[in-house]
């Protein structure tokens, strides 16, 4: 008998956060790991299975749905985890005009690229030339800040881990960061943090082709990455641009500068994995739904707490305020209160 598998598909409920000047809608995440066709219809997006539309008799063998389908303007990203799935042009651009985030995964399961609206801002050319115009002193006084309250996260996660190593030692260095991280703090606490996060894996190297739980790492860092360029393009910026990330091979310089601060969340996930000793060698299909929880935990700024995907919003819209001149802090995420 032909199965329909449909338990992969991750929709955490909605909910909102008021905020003092506005009400953000907590987007959801579709999560595909199993043949599917995609396609659109009155601004929803509609899912099929290609073993129903190939044996319409299997539809009486199943008590599941057939065909599922999901307003457009609640989703926030959609990850594409399967060869076999079939995705029409109208619904994709649907869903970039609704500045959804759509992930392609490869064969090892990890996110491989996105897609992202090229304009999300009803004052993105104006947005445009303030970020354009940016003066180096003032990229380099938001660089020490992220790399700051970056080592300031770690710091956090790593006495949570690792109660027997000094973790006060990263809490210095992130107080020693200059204008531009001119003596590479973040190195010298990359360093420190690596050697000493993992006590289950002493050997652990931290490199993106590396032994697991790297994997995890690369997993959720890509998540974090396109929850963060999302946001950037609804601020009404250009993810290419970056304030310290420079290449001309990478589109997104600006998601790699402000995801620094984030990153810990996505660490403290990974540690939290490989605390239960489950089997993380691979991306299983469990571990990949806690990875992708990352979205919707708490994350605190200015002593409000929000969901990391409010948070990230909140962090892209401040970067436009220091270019526009009104503000000189970014708001950043203090991973300060971790259970």
């Amino acid at each position: 008998m032909i199965k329909l598998h449909q338990e992969n598909i991750q929709l955490p409920n909605d909910f909102i956060l008021n905020n003092k000047k506005s009400i953000t809608m907590i987007k959801r995440t579709l999560y595909l790991s199993n043949p599917a066709i995609l396609s659109l219809k009155n601004n929803q997006l509609i899912l099929k299975f290609p073993e129903v539309e190939r044996y319409p008799e299997v539809k009486k063998l199943v008590s599941v749905p057939t065909e599922l389908s999901y307003h457009i303007p609640d989703m926030g990203m959609l990850i594409l985890d399967h060869p076999q799935i079939t995705i029409t042009h109208a619904l994709v651009s649907e869903l970039v005009k609704n500045n959804v985030v759509i992930v392609s995964c490869d064969d090892t399961h990890h996110p491989r690229g996105l897609m992202l609206t090229l304009h999300s801002n009803t004052l993105q050319s104006e947005r445009y030339k303030y970020q354009i115009e940016a003066s180096e002193p003032l990229k380099k006084q938001l660089w020490m800040q992220i790399v700051k309250q970056k080592i300031i996260n770690q710091a956090h996660v790593l006495k949570k881990y690792n109660s027997d190593v000094n973790h006060e030692f990263l809490l210095k260095l992130a107080q020693d960061v200059k204008s531009g991280d001119t003596t590479n703090r973040e190195a010298v606490a990359a360093s420190f943090y690596w050697s000493n996060l993992f006590t289950n894996e002493p050997f652990f190297v931290r490199n993106r082709e590396g032994d697991p739980p790297n994997n995890l790492l690369n997993y959720v860092y890509s998540i974090i990455r396109a929850c963060v360029a999302r946001s950037i393009v609804e601020a009404g910026l250009l993810p290419t641009l970056g304030i310290h990330h420079h290449s001309r091979y990478n589109p997104y310089c600006l998601a790699d500068d402000l995801m620094e601060a984030y990153r810990p969340y996505g660490d403290d996930i990974v540690c939290r994995i490989v605390a239960s000793r489950k089997n993380y060698s691979e991306l299983t299909k469990e571990i990949k739904q806690e990875l992708l929880g990352i979205l919707y935990i708490d994350s605190t700024i200015s002593n409000e707490i929000s969901p990391l995907q409010v948070a990230c919003l909140r962090t892209a819209r401040s970067l436009f305020q220091c270019f526009e001149g009104k503000i000189r802090k970014l708001q950043l995420p203090e991973l300060n209160n971790i259970n």
